[in-house]
C-alpha cells in the first residue's frame, strides 16, 4: 500500500501547488478587473484583450480549483445519507462514489472536450473580438481540468482503502493522511 500512497501524495502535492497558483488568480482576476474598470472610465480606453484574460483566469480557477477543493474535502456534497453513516460507512460511500461516479465522468468530459481543443490548436483559433487573444490555450483548460479532478479522485480512493485497511486515518477538514 506504500507505493499506492506514495503516488496519492504525488497527486496531492502538484493539486496544493496548483490550488495555490488559483488562489492567486481570484487576486489577479480582481486586480486586473478593478484596473480594466478604472483606466476605461479614468482614460476612455478599453481592451476586449484584458477583458478575455479575466475569462481566462476565471475558467483555469474554476476548471483546476475543482481537483484542488476535493483534495481539501472542501466540494459540496450531499449530506442526506452521509451524516447518518459512521466514518466506516462514509469511507465507503466516498470511495464507490469516486469510483463510479467521479472518475468516469471526469474522464468521459475529458475525452468529449479534447476534439473541442484540438480543432482550436489546429487552426490556431483567435478571438473573434478586436484585440482578443488566442484561443486554443484555454480551450486545453477544459479537458486537462478534467484530468485533474479524475486524478485527485484516484488519490481520494488510494486514500479511502487505506483508511478501510486501518493503515492511515484521514484529517477531515483538509484530507491529510495521518499515520
Amino acid at each position: 500500500m506504500r507505493p499506492w500512497l506514495a503516488i496519492s501524495g504525488a497527486i496531492d502535492t502538484i493539486n496544493e501547488k496548483i490550488g495555490y497558483i488559483c488562489n492567486f488568480l481570484v487576486l489577479a482576476a480582481c486586480v486586473l478587473s478593478a484596473g480594466n474598470a478604472m483606466i476605461r472610465y479614468a482614460f476612455g480606453y478599453s481592451s476586449n484583450g484584458w477583458l478575455e484574460l479575466q475569462w481566462y483566469m476565471f475558467a483555469i480557477l474554476v476548471m483546476f480549483g475543482a481537483s484542488y477543493t476535493l483534495k481539501r474535502n472542501e466540494h459540496v456534497r450531499v449530506e442526506i445519507f452521509y451524516l447518518f453513516l459512521s466514518e466506516r460507512g462514509q469511507l465507503w460511500l466516498d470511495m464507490i462514489g469516486t469510483l463510479f461516479f467521479l472518475i468516469p465522468s471526469c474522464l468521459l468530459l475529458c475525452y468529449l472536450s479534447w476534439p473541442f481543443f484540438y480543432q482550436a490548436y489546429e487552426v490556431n483559433e483567435y478571438s473573434g473580438n478586436a484585440g482578443g487573444l488566442i484561443r486554443w490555450p484555454i480551450k486545453f483548460v477544459i479537458p486537462a481540468g478534467f484530468v485533474m479532478l479524475a486524478l485527485q479522485g484516484v488519490s481520494e480512493v488510494i486514500k479511502r482503502i487505506a483508511a478501510l485497511r486501518g493503515q492511515i486515518t484521514i484529517d477531515a477538514k483538509y484530507e491529510r493522511p495521518t499515520q
